[in-house]
């Protein structure tokens, strides 16, 4: 026996598409299950609730909208995150650059002494 993937969710719109299409002979019920991997049970219900009339066009794109306001509020507490960081970053002092060592450089490191031997 294989190992069971994680659920997966089908959009309102996704069904009421395939049973749709099923009624309509686009395609047929076993062509559903290997193109889109859904099981038989699973088509079944769903024309079942199509044929009952809870699969329609109104819930379809209240899905549709309900996905939409989700992402929307999501979107709208990471804007809110961002912004407390930005603030918490403006209000942090920045540390001042160190005194600048005529001496030494990044690039070029420490210069040599005049003398040419080794400084003690």
């Amino acid at each position: 026996m294989s190992p069971r993937g994680p659920y997966r969710r089908h959009s309102m719109q996704f069904k009421l598409q395939l049973c749709q299409d099923i009624r309509n002979g686009v395609i047929g019920r076993r062509d559903a299950q290997r193109t889109y991997s859904v099981s038989a049970n699973l088509i079944q219900l769903w024309l079942s609730q199509f044929d009952r009339g809870e699969l329609n066009q109104e819930e379809a794109e209240a899905s549709v909208v309900a996905e939409y306001e989700g992402r929307i509020a999501a979107l709208e507490r990471k804007v809110g995150q961002l912004t407390m960081e930005l603030d918490m970053a403006k209000k942090t002092p920045r540390p001042s650059p160190g005194p600048v060592n005529e001496n030494s450089s990044i690039v070029t490191g420490p210069r040599i002494a005049p003398s040419g031997g080794d400084v003690k």
